[in-house]
């Protein structure tokens, strides 16, 4: 999928109606974040259950969505997702899944990433095998949902998942090398932390080694990311590999992830 060449309004008072209405029937992507933001998910899932004969499902979601505590545009998307896996399975619907993953509207797609993360039957190496798509996805939304999606998953897999995303690091593709330190950020945000990764960083070694001169500012800002996370808890090895790092490459791009990751440790 193709991310929107339109700029986007800069507040949400600033969409065009006609925008709205068109992002809100699922017709174009959201542009920037503020149109992301802006999306009625609630009136989003009906429209897509209407002109997918799907109506049956929408009391139940619905009834999840206003179960929820707090509902911010991460627990909703969440709990459609997740809902919309367990009408499929009851139903016995499954192509309803392909709608989901190749719709137009960014929003839809991530609602299928969570399908991904939600069924039990796939394997780790399956699961990963089915979010890769999402992880290309040109849209950043889909992209940034698609690890949290799977992110319970791999923590509950994780050295074979370490292992299926060092492969992953070797991508031509940035946005497939990038979800390969994301997933599995130690702290992360916005999602749990990986316990085992915060005491034991030296874990992902093999996907760290492969990007640490990374020609990608949006893979530098992930690997760094990583590395200073796991400096809130085991800073002597941020500071050896870093070090490490260094004498081994002297190019601009590892200079700019060790200063993105001793950032804590500098201050």
């Amino acid at each position: 999928m193709s991310e929107s060449k339109r700029k986007g309004a800069r507040s949400t008072k600033d969409i065009p109606v006609e925008i709205l209405e068109q992002l809100n029937r699922g017709e174009i992507e959201t542009a920037n974040l503020v149109e992301w933001l802006a999306v009625d998910q609630r009136l989003l899932l009906e429209n897509l259950l209407i002109s997918n004969n799907r109506t049956v499902y929408l009391e139940p979601i619905l009834s999840k969505i206003n179960d929820l505590e707090k509902k911010t545009v991460n627990t909703i998307n969440e709990v459609i997702g997740v809902t919309i896996f367990k009408q499929v399975v009851a139903h016995n619907d499954y192509e309803f899944l392909d709608v989901l993953a190749n719709h137009k509207a960014d929003l839809i797609r991530c609602w299928a990433t969570y399908t991904i993360g939600q069924d039990e039957k796939l394997s780790i190496a399956d699961s990963l095998s089915r979010i890769q798509p999402f992880a290309a996805d040109l849209h950043f939304g889909v992209r940034e949902i698609c690890w949290m999606a799977l992110r319970n998953k791999i923590a509950q897999n994780l050295t074979e998942s370490i292992d299926i995303l060092s492969e992953w690091a070797k991508s031509s593709d940035d946005n497939v090398r990038r979800f390969a330190t994301e997933a599995i950020r130690p702290r992360g945000v916005w999602c749990t932390h990986i316990n085992e990764l915060k005491e034991k960083p030296e874990l992902a070694l093999p996907i760290l080694e492969r990007l640490k001169a990374d020609s990608a500012r949006y893979v530098q800002d992930s690997v760094g990311n990583w590395l200073n996370d796991a400096s809130k808890s085991q800073p002597q090895f941020v500071k050896e590999l870093c070090k490490r790092w260094e004498g081994e490459s002297k190019g601009k791009e590892t200079a700019y992830i060790v200063k993105k990751a001793l950032r804590t440790i500098n201050k």
